[in-house]
């Protein structure tokens, strides 16, 4: 069986949540599911996930967003 999910209460201002809303439904995700798939991918770029996030494209790495790039 596949490790559970954590689940928690999350408050988001509501033009934040609009605006995820939005992308979720451009990339045909769910609210949740888009959530996870941003955090997962903002912890890869930083460097405290290993593993890449499923549907992340390796031309991303290098982009600029705040993360660490390796030199």
């Amino acid at each position: 069986m596949a490790n559970p999910k954590k689940a928690f209460p999350l408050r988001l201002d509501p033009d934040v949540y609009r605006a995820i809303e939005q992308w979720a439904n451009d990339e045909f995700r769910s609210v949740n599911a888009h959530i996870e798939y941003l955090l997962r991918e903002a912890l890869y770029r930083s460097g405290r996930l290993k593993r890449r996030p499923p549907g992340m494209m390796p031309e991303a790495e290098g982009e600029s967003g705040g993360g660490t790039q390796s030199v």
